[in-house]
């Protein structure tokens, strides 16, 4: 698709909001990776395309040093855009895994028709498609209907009700949700595990407005490496601030998120909270634990020698919560396919603990139920073998009966079980409240 690549000419800048609206109204399988709103620099992509198959996507090689490539529209020009939930991961891994829940596929892509791209620090936009020219035209007709087809009660979270009008169905009560975390912690005392990312789910039945829902949601939570993505009428729709995998140039990138503490209710208290987060031994253990196994997970595609850590316990700071963020990467071998990189990586370490096999052996007892799209992957995959995949987190996932929220924590020896259940209460709540629901007593 690059070649037909062409600068926006009549307008330097146009609202992606408003033209998601547009696109989505004429195509039924649709995607918006997001920037986030008022976001001043990076990317966002807005398009459609043609539902592709999990086997070509991991036949991609992944784009080696120098490709050669000369990228007039950012590291993105077209190729496939969709997610990968857990269970397929987990038996690819050799691990127990859930039946596939019927209602929402284990993976999606779509293989780009139509793409715009918004480079957020320029203000510029770019289009592809068959006919360039004409897309250019249309993206500015859907940026002055977008501004009538926004839903303005979800795109303001100001004029939003204040009080959530459902409670969410839990598939754990708090109490219950406890006692998983106490055998969590049997399992690690017995040698089994180090660490164990326990995860649970929280469901919205009924009709969903899931363009409504994510306008609120990046509102509400914006975040670096936000989607929306729509096809055969499931949506995935998330605020995530973890990327999870990233290649560009020969090199490979992962940015695990280990370590939560909700944002302060003033100035000081925000700071305390920041430093509670850096001085506590049990998130810095968390975070170095998974740092190390996302370190082994590299080696096995990576150059040997090449595998470094580059930021280690770094705090980054959203609207809801402050996390603790490390930067692995490492020079990808020559000849890697995306598949292998999969393999070698999926499920992500944050994900499922240490070490990464027992780790989900234990979790598959303890959950009972499937995961689904949560805990899973998404993002875009170029044809040159650029990709960057970010994790289903802070998500809400649209299906013909309702919606579903998941949620979860790294358990360690030092976890203290009210802490963990007041955490994943924290990372539940947007997402839910952008659904119009709240969280059922006790989270």
């Amino acid at each position: 698709m690059s070649e037909n690549v062409l600068p926006h000419a009549p307008a330097a800048w146009v609202d992606p909001a408003r033209v998601f609206a547009g696109v989505s109204a004429q195509h039924p399988d649709v995607f918006w990776l997001d920037a986030g709103p008022g976001a001043s620099d990076g990317w966002s992509w807005i398009g459609a395309g043609d539902p592709a198959t999990d086997d070509e996507v991991r036949a991609t090689i992944c784009a080696p040093v120098n490709a050669g490539v000369e990228r007039v529209a950012g590291r993105f020009e077209g190729g496939w855009v969709g997610w990968l939930g857990y269970e397929p991961a987990a038996r690819r891994a050799g691990a127990p895994a859930h039946a596939d829940e019927p209602e929402v596929p284990g993976a999606m892509w779509l293989r780009t028709t139509l793409l715009i791209g918004f480079d957020h620090e320029a203000r510029r936009v770019w289009v592809s498609a068959a006919d360039s020219v004409a897309l250019a035209n249309d993206v500015v007709q859907w940026d002055a209907a977008g501004q009538h087809a926004a839903n303005p009660d979800a795109a303001n979270p100001d004029a939003a009700p204040e009080q959530p009008r459902r409670v969410a169905h839990q598939r754990h009560s708090p109490e219950e949700y406890a006692a998983l975390i106490e055998r969590c912690r049997g399992a690690i005392r017995e040698g089994d595990a180090y660490q164990l990312c326990l995860t649970t789910r929280f469901s919205v039945p009924g009709p969903v407005d899931a363009i409504a829902a994510y306008l609120a949601l990046r509102e509400r939570t914006p975040a670096h490496h936000g989607g929306f993505l729509r096809s055969g009428g499931v949506v995935l729709a998330s605020a995530s601030p973890e990327r999870f995998l990233e290649v560009d140039g020969g090199m490979v990138h992962t940015r695990p998120i280990k370590g939560t503490r909700p944002r302060g209710t003033d100035a000081a208290s925000d700071v305390a909270l920041v430093n509670e987060l850096l001085a506590s031994p049990k998130e810095r253990a968390e975070n170095v634990m998974i740092v190390d196994l996302m370190r082994n997970d590299l080696s096995r595609i990576c150059t040997p020698g090449t595998v470094t850590v580059t930021g280690l316990l770094e705090v980054e700071t959203y609207p809801a919560v402050h996390q603790l963020v490390s930067t692995v990467e490492g020079a990808i071998a020559p000849n890697t396919s995306v598949g292998d990189l999969l393999d070698a990586c999926f499920p992500a370490g944050s994900m499922t603990g240490a070490p990464k096999l027992s780790a989900m052996t234990i979790l598959h007892e303890l959950e009972g139920a499937p995961r689904g799209v949560f805990s899973g992957c998404f993002g875009w995959v170029g044809h040159d073998g650029a990709l960057d995949l970010a994790m289903v987190i802070r998500s809400i996932v649209v299906h013909a009966d309702g919606a579903y929220v998941g949620a979860g924590g790294g358990i360690t020896w030092g976890s203290d079980p009210a802490a963990e259940v007041a955490e994943v209460g924290v990372k539940a709540r947007a997402p839910l409240a952008a659904l119009g629901a709240e969280l059922p007593p006790g989270w």
